[in-house]
């Protein structure tokens, strides 16, 4: 269907999807199988050659992915995007596409702490090194940051576990004066709440795990492609090398831009990292994804208003040393949260407990409606402390550099009813401080 002047509700129930293509099935099929057939000789010479493009195995490629590929696509007005079996699957590819032959990412200390740790881990082993700027709200930071030999600039539009917000519009602007592209991990905003290619990323990623499905059920990664970025660069000389496996019908070899001059990214990882590290996104799963899909505006803007009101219960309670959300009293955040998310700041958001670690663990215990847990964006409200859990694989200080003190507690709203999540706190407090 042509889809181009859809508003974004249309998008996320129709977009990347004709009924007519897939026997008219009201609903996107789920393709089970390995393979497909090719028909005839001269259809898999047009494959190879990638005159005409379909599917041939489904470790790189199958209906049901793809239309949850071309979905989160046209949710965001992008050239392409890939689907992978994981969020971390996702960055990891991302990044190692991106500075594939070795040189630095260039980040922040403000992320979820598998990406931090993965630096930490991996990336070093691939000759790549990661430099951190340490004050997310002075972008001149990251131009100062920059070297000679970065590749990328990495950030979290709505950071885990603290709602910090980055100023994508100028981090960009900083990346492309030196050549570089700008990588916006969304997963905490959505598309709905915001679009970062809109202000100037080039990739955006997401854990399609989180809020994008939002009924904890499935594990899935996005790389979505602006199709802006020009990879023709001596920077990226890995993109200019030509393949065999990209030559023409007169044998000649090619390279990812020759051949996917719209969305060359998307397409390298589909044929190298997709095809030979196998984090493949299964049918069943991208349908899941797809279902989540489907209500994506009406839960997140349940979730933001939940998230709201249980703030400003928090800001009357004396138990409560701090909280980080751009709603918040003495949150540095609110003009950019005006500029870049206007329906809301997302479901997710970190508070300090003014007690000892007993009591945190105590106020934990004592939850009954919030799932202790280390998921973010499900229907149903969660909470873990992030110091013990999911950012346990911080030091101390890196820790204190990503401003997650000992007594963090993080919550993710989900869609009950307030009056009973606020209930379920208050009791949780007193049972805490008895």
């Amino acid at each position: 269907m042509s889809d181009l002047n859809y508003e974004f509700d249309t998008l996320k129930v129709r977009g990347g999807y004709d009924p007519k293509e897939h026997n008219n099935a009201v609903s996107v099929p789920i393709y089970a199988t390995t393979s497909f057939e090719f028909g005839s000789t001269e259809r898999a010479r047009n494959l190879a050659g990638f005159t005409e493009f379909g599917y041939v195995y489904s470790r790189i490629g199958n209906p049901t992915v793809g239309v949850l590929e071309q979905r989160i696509a046209k949710l965001h007005g992008a050239a392409a995007a890939i689907a992978v079996g994981s969020g971390m699957a996702a960055i990891t590819y991302t990044l190692l596409n991106a500075a594939e032959r070795g040189g630095r990412i260039l980040t922040t200390a403000e992320l979820y702490g598998g990406t931090i740790d993965g630096f930490k881990k991996v990336f070093s082993n691939y000759g790549i090194k990661i430099d951190i700027v340490k004050n997310l709200i002075d972008t001149e930071q990251f131009r100062k940051a920059i070297k000679e030999d970065t590749k990328a600039i990495y950030i979290e539009s709505i950071s885990n576990p603290n709602a910090s917000i980055a100023d994508i519009e100028a981090i960009a602007n900083i990346a492309h004066e030196k050549g570089i592209p700008l990588i916006v991990d969304n997963t905490l905003a959505t598309p709905y709440l915001l679009n970062p290619i809109k202000y100037g990323a080039d990739i955006v990623v997401y854990s399609a795990t989180k809020a994008i499905s939002g009924h904890g059920n499935v594990i899935a990664g996005l790389i979505v492609e602006s199709g802006k970025f020009n990879w023709n660069s001596s920077q990226f000389s890995h993109f200019l090398e030509t393949y065999h496996t990209l030559r023409d019908f007169s044998g000649k070899p090619r390279n990812f831009i020759e051949v996917f001059r719209n969305f060359p990214f998307t397409a390298r990882i589909r044929a190298n990292y997709l095809a030979y590290y196998g984090a493949t996104l299964g049918a069943f799963d991208a349908y899941l994804v797809l279902i989540g899909i489907e209500t994506l505006s009406e839960r997140v803007k349940k979730q933001v208003y939940n998230a709201e009101k249980i703030v400003n219960y928090l800001e009357t309670k004396k138990e409560v040393s701090w909280i980080k959300y751009p709603t918040a009293k003495e949150s540095p955040y609110k003009d950019l949260k005006n500029k870049y998310l206007p329906k809301g700041a997302g479901a997710v958001f970190s508070f300090g407990i003014n007690g000892t670690l007993d009591q945190i663990d105590k106020f934990i215990d004592s939850l009954k409606i919030f799932s202790y847990q280390a998921n973010i964006g499900d229907a149903r409200s969660l909470v873990v402390n992030p110091p013990k859990t999911t950012h346990s694989e911080l030091t101390p200080e890196e820790q204190k550099l990503a401003g997650i003190p000992p007594e963090t507690i993080r919550l993710s709203i989900g869609l009950e009813d307030t009056k009973d999540l606020i209930e379920d706190l208050e009791q949780a407090f007193k049972e805490a401080f008895l």
